[in-house]
């Protein structure tokens, strides 16, 4: 079985060992493909440049939520390097508020308009923040290719992402003993729009729960993934690895 991790943080100094560790390790037990996924501009840039280290990974460049005070002006001139494969991660977080409301709304309009200028796919991330998240969308008209990053939302949100034409990346939460809500999400989800993410270093997947996260947890994952929708882990890794190549145009090996 081969997997795509398609969003982690490669960058991120809680990886032991540092990208080259993280890579390595993922590869040996088949995540074959990773997206290095930016945050801002030092992030973005950081992103690429270990995209330009190694064959099978590559990088997106974006400003969360939490850094929208910034403004998008900050980044795109990282975008024309040709690892990039998306714009993001961008979107709206109220749980924690750390850039003001009508800030993120912007930022996130700003990303949107960059995702139909690129031609590029577009990486959300929505915390507590769903309707006007799909405000802005509605504002701004859906990318071509849109990842809700993550997934944390319920059966409701699911289908207004799905009815997008949105793909719906879950991450080690699916295998959260009181993720239910994630669960009945994907058991709506098409297999042709599900993705597997680990958001390493975060939320690393049961039984590796309260540890950095590492792209090579990214079968346990899937695993959960599967479990979740009745589904066999292979038939799970093919159809997420095959949905990454697709949704971020990269290369089917």
């Amino acid at each position: 079985m081969r997997f795509t991790d398609n969003h982690c943080h490669l960058y991120d100094a809680r990886l032991p060992g540092g990208a080259t560790q993280a890579v390595d390790e993922a590869r040996a037990v088949g995540v074959h493909r990773m997206i290095a996924v930016g945050c801002d501009a030092d992030t973005s840039a950081a992103a690429i440049d270990i995209a330009g280290q190694f064959d099978g990974v590559w990088a997106t460049v974006g400003l969360h939520p939490h850094e929208a005070r910034y403004g998008v002006g900050t980044i795109t001139g990282l975008l024309d390097s040709p690892k990039v494969v998306a714009i993001g991660e961008c979107g709206l977080d109220y749980f924690y508020d750390h850039s003001p409301r009508d800030v993120q709304r912007q930022a996130f309009a700003d990303q949107i308009q960059l995702a139909h200028e690129r031609r590029l796919p577009l990486v959300i991330h929505t915390r507590d923040a769903w309707a006007d998240t799909f405000d802005v969308l509605d504002a701004e008209g859906v990318p071509d290719t849109t990842i809700f990053h993550c997934f944390t939302g319920g059966a409701d949100e699911a289908r207004l992402g799905l009815d997008l034409g949105a793909y719906l990346s879950f991450s080690g939460i699916i295998t959260f003993k009181t993720a239910d809500a994630v669960r009945d999400a994907a058991r709506l989800c098409p297999l042709d729009r599900m993705l597997v993410e680990t958001d390493a270093p975060y939320l690393a997947p049961v039984p590796h729960r309260g540890r950095p996260n590492h792209p090579a947890f990214v079968p346990f994952v899937a695993a959960g993934l599967a479990e979740a929708v009745g589904l066999s882990l292979e038939q799970v890794a093919d159809a997420t690895d095959r949905n990454a190549a697709v949704a971020f145009r990269l290369p089917i090996s």
